[in-house]
């Protein structure tokens, strides 16, 4: 258990071992400005009252790439049911969107270099002059923050000490998360975890679990998503491990895997197949959801008789997981009993300090990406550009 809106069930050979402990006292009470961005006591860069305004104002098209979107997407998608406006992601070059093109928007433009190219390119395709812009970057000189001069938009600095992955508790998804009018601070639970003994040894045992399984040759990491809703959650952590570890001809490799669906697929080779794998279990409990409908029933599958789709899915997920355990396949699970800031915003601490504690304890760096960078030099040599 990490919290009471949580229920978790670690990996079964988990071990709280001095030495991670050591290194997450360490972490916590290093003053990383990092750190302090996943507490209350993080201050913005905005003024609350200028952004509750825009609250009930255009819908909002959030312009980013990686983790300059991916933390904010992950939001929409768990609370969009309670969020009044519409928002959508120009996270990637595509052709087609889902938004009318024609309307007007608050557009969110997210870059923390403000050179990163598929979001310029972006920006020169979909910003008009007559919508309403705000553009989160460094305070430095780049293409975006010359743009948004140019434009004589809003300007709101991206703090250079936090990385793209880690930002989503920052301006970067709180800065959204008020707009959706959902609360930052219910967000950044940082102060109650660390004082949360149960939370702490969940962490450390899980660290150890997954370090112990990497040394012996369980590279892949698969996420088995038990809900469309965490799709999005599942993709913003699959960019925190694979963009933080993977260096030095090390890492673990993320995997998401959409269930029941993948029971037909790629089941067979979970359970009887090679054996570098790690599994998690994801799921949201919900209230609503389709039930089945009796009267077309035939009397052989009369156990169906007013099951909703949620209980199906929870007892095909019950079921996998004892079979892997039966089987001794490693694996844990997440299943988020109630959905709230405090509970998501939990989740998103316990898996930056996953990650973070790993990369410390197989000596990687988590915080940078060279290869990535690598791409980008490669990538404007076939523009010609200097």
């Amino acid at each position: 258990m990490l919290s009471k809106n949580i229920s978790f069930k670690n990996f079964n050979k988990s071990k709280v071992s001095k030495k991670t402990k050591l290194v997450l006292k360490k972490l916590l009470f290093e003053n990383s400005n990092l750190i302090k961005s996943l507490s209350r006591n993080y201050k913005d860069n905005y003024k609350i009252g200028n952004i509750k305004k825009l609250r009930n104002n255009l819908d909002v098209r959030v312009i980013g790439m990686g983790g300059s979107a991916l933390g904010t997407r992950a939001i929409y998608d768990l609370f969009e049911e309670t969020i009044p406006k519409n928002f959508y992601f120009i996270d990637n070059l595509q052709n087609k969107f889902d938004f009318d093109s024609k309307k007007n928007f608050l557009n969110l433009v997210v870059s923390k270099s403000g050179e990163t190219l598929e979001t310029i390119s972006n920006i020169n395709i979909f910003v008009k002059k007559k919508d309403k812009n705000i553009f989160l970057t460094e305070n430095k000189n780049s293409y975006i923050y010359s743009l948004a001069q140019k434009l004589k938009s809003e300007i709101i600095h991206h703090n250079n000490f936090i990385g793209g992955r880690y930002s989503v508790l920052s301006e970067v998804g709180m800065l959204p998360a008020e707009l959706m009018g959902l609360k930052p601070s219910k967000f950044r639970q940082l102060n109650n975890l660390i004082k949360n003994k149960k939370f702490l040894n969940s962490l450390i045992a899980n660290v150890n679990a997954i370090i112990s399984m990497s040394n012996n040759g369980k590279s892949n990491s698969i996420f088995l998503n038990y809900d469309p809703k965490l799709r999005s959650f599942l993709e913003w952590y699959k960019q925190l491990i694979g963009e933080s570890l993977g260096k030095k001809r090390k890492g673990i490799l993320p995997v998401i895997s959409e269930m029941p669906k993948d029971n037909h697929s790629v089941m067979q080779l979970y359970l009887d197949g090679i054996k570098n794998n790690f599994y998690s279990f994801f799921s949201l409990r919900e209230n609503k959801s389709p039930k089945i409908n009796s009267s077309t029933l035939l009397n052989t599958h009369r156990f169906l008789k007013n099951k909703s789709v949620n209980q199906i899915k929870l007892y095909q997920k019950k079921a996998s997981e004892n079979i892997f355990r039966k089987k001794n396949i490693p694996c844990r699970s997440f299943e988020i009993l109630k959905l709230d800031e405090k509970t998501i915003g939990e989740l998103f601490i316990f898996f930056i300090l996953e990650t973070i504690l790993i990369g410390k304890i197989l000596k990687i760096n988590p915080y940078n990406q060279p290869a990535v960078e690598i791409i980008k030099s490669e990538t404007k040599k076939f523009f010609n550009y200097k």
